[in-house]
């Protein structure tokens, strides 16, 4: 792993980040320090997020066609993706711990990761009114 000195705008992209729980994109990231660092770039956030993830210090959440998200909590947990709103939260209602994978497979691949997420209607979605037509269960 290459090293990297610390600078203020990394220091400050972390803290943000691990303010939220809201596992925000970089454009977010980049509107609440745009006006602390007015030199900032999206794309320094960018290149300071892909640092961090290398550091270990945040972990990127692809999003597949849109953008992808950071969560700074690093140890291993479960999300839950709304598919109404597009929010991403962490989900306590079960620990990735209690999902045991092996080190190694039976075809003999090597397992250093794995990633978990549950996808369906979070609670503010299902508590909106339904659209004509729509049930809510």
């Amino acid at each position: 792993m290459q090293t990297y000195r610390n600078t203020k705008q990394r220091t400050r992209i972390l803290e943000v980040l691990r303010s939220t729980d809201t596992h925000p994109t970089a454009a977010w990231v980049y509107d609440r320090l745009k006006f602390e660092f007015p030199s900032l770039s999206l794309g320094t956030v960018y290149r300071n997020l892909t640092i961090l993830e290398e550091q270990g210090s945040v972990v990127r959440i692809a999003s597949g066609s849109t953008f992808d998200r950071y969560d700074a909590v690093v140890t291993p947990h479960p999300h839950f993706r709304c598919l109404k709103c597009g929010g991403l939260y962490d989900t306590k209602d079960m620990s990735q711990d209690a999902i045991s994978y092996p080190e190694k497979t039976a075809s003999g691949h090597l397992i250093t990761k794995m990633v978990l997420e549950f996808h369906g209607t979070c609670a503010p979605c299902l508590e909106k009114r339904p659209a004509s037509g729509e049930m809510k269960i």
